[in-house]
């Protein structure tokens, strides 16, 4: 790697920072092993992380528990390159410079899917946007 390589990074932000943008913030920093700076957040953090989130990434030997709800600060949104909104819910303005999308994500509960299948569900969804995102950003 030479000096003028920068790591890239990536902010994911759902409304309560306590699922999606956990899920995907927990598959990047799995998938990426520091090749990726990951921070996640959210636009009206909630009071903890979502049971089913945690346990989803469990499955995949993916460890979360320590984390917890973040709000969106001027600071994270200036230091990253790429800022990833999951879902409907959360608002963004989008910032110059930055590389700025909206994950529609497949929400299986409009189809009647709830509990540990609709999180899994999720997380899938979510894992393979993740991986494009990464090969993106890295190259690989």
């Amino acid at each position: 790697m030479t000096e003028s390589t920068k790591t890239p990074s990536v902010l994911f932000v759902c409304s309560k920072n306590g699922g999606k943008s956990q899920l995907a913030a927990g598959l990047m920093n799995q998938l990426a092993n520091g090749t990726v700076a990951v921070h996640s957040a959210g636009t009206k953090p909630g009071t903890s992380l979502n049971t089913q989130s945690v346990e989803s990434l469990a499955e995949l030997g993916i460890d979360i528990t320590g984390g917890h709800p973040k709000p969106i600060t001027d600071e994270v949104l200036d230091a990253v390159d790429v800022v990833l909104v999951l879902g409907n819910e959360a608002k963004v303005e989008p910032r110059e410079g930055k590389l700025f999308e909206v994950w529609a994500t497949d929400e299986p509960s409009d189809r009647g899917i709830e509990g540990m299948e609709r999180m899994r569900l999720v997380r899938d969804d979510i894992q393979a946007r993740v991986r494009k995102l990464y090969a993106e950003l890295t190259g690989n």
